[in-house]
């Protein structure tokens, strides 16, 4: 077949493993074998006469030829797929919404938004997977995520769902009374922190600070070392440490009088909990449908 007849022809096996970073994901993503996804990619390289892929045992990468297609395809693949779903569109969207959110954002979002979206549209199907480590999206077959601002890449689209955050170091009543309360980031020498893990590249959080307009971080000692969230804050509110928390985790602790905030005078704010997807995933009626559902039922519990 020519391409003059097909110009079409292994495009959406193209713009899948490169958006999916391998022929496995990409299989996953169009729900067929990774030999037709090889297949179809071996032919349209064929046809145009160059190699799109660098394949290694490690990794997928686009050839200058490929990142050239891409650039060029890409834009005009989202105008077809929005072009298409339209016209084959009901008034109501519909499919398997899959997100990716933290623990954090379970009571804050997910819990408040998942049943008003049902009720909107109960022919969304949903899977949440809860998880705090950073997420390849396309790679996982993930719709969005839902993530801390600074936290996400600059080249996804980007839904503020909360305010921002203010870092708070919290510590129980009983804790404070034993050990005394901290006047400065340097005295956490003398104190017990509740230390974080990172659960992809395990490095201990480092506790982030501002004096005067300048930022610097300090690597308090601690002997309890945790990668859940929600543990941290279990430890903190039974007196085993000061722990190094959004607000926004801990409200209704510190509402209650369960932990209280220390050096607050030297905590930094950082952009909330937003809802991130790549740039074609937005089109998608059912994605656009948590969105308006999220900011209205979220908009109204602020």
């Amino acid at each position: 077949m020519s391409l003059r007849s097909d110009p079409f022809s292994g495009l959406s096996a193209f713009l899948a493993v490169a958006e999916a970073g391998g022929f496995t994901a990409a299989a996953a993503r169009l729900d067929v074998s990774s030999a037709a996804v090889s297949q179809a990619v071996k032919a349209l390289e064929e046809r145009l006469g160059t190699p799109l892929f660098i394949r290694t045992t490690r990794r997928v990468g686009l050839t200058e030829a490929g990142a050239a297609l891409l650039a060029r395809v890409n834009p005009a693949a989202a105008e077809i797929i929005a072009a298409v779903e339209q016209a084959a569109a009901t008034d109501e969207p519909s499919g398997l919404l899959r997100l990716t959110v933290p623990r954090m954002a379970v009571p804050l979002v997910i819990e408040p938004v998942i049943p008003a979206l049902r009720h909107a549209h109960p022919r969304i199907a949903i899977e949440i997977a809860v998880e705090d480590a950073t997420v390849d999206l396309p790679g996982r077959g993930f719709d969005a995520g839902i993530r801390i601002g600074e936290y996400i890449e600059r080249d996804m689209v980007a839904v503020r769902l909360t305010r921002d955050i203010a870092w708070s170091v919290v510590a129980s009543p009983t804790y404070l009374a034993a050990r005394g309360t901290p006047q400065t980031p340097q005295e956490l020498t003398t104190h017990e922190a509740i230390r974080y893990r990172f659960p992809r590249s395990g490095a201990l959080y480092r506790w982030e600070f501002e004096r005067d307009g300048r930022a610097f971080s300090v690597d308090p000692p601690g002997s309890l070392i945790v990668n859940d969230g929600a543990l941290l804050v279990s430890w903190a509110r039974a007196g085993l440490g000061l722990a190094y928390v959004a607000d926004i985790a801990v409200e209704a602790e510190l509402r209650h009088g369960q932990l209280v905030r220390v050096l607050e005078a030297f905590l930094p704010t950082t952009p909330g909990l937003l809802l991130y997807f790549p740039q074609r995933a937005q089109i998608q009626p059912k994605l656009r449908a948590f969105i308006d559902v999220a900011k209205q039922v979220l908009q109204s519990i602020r």
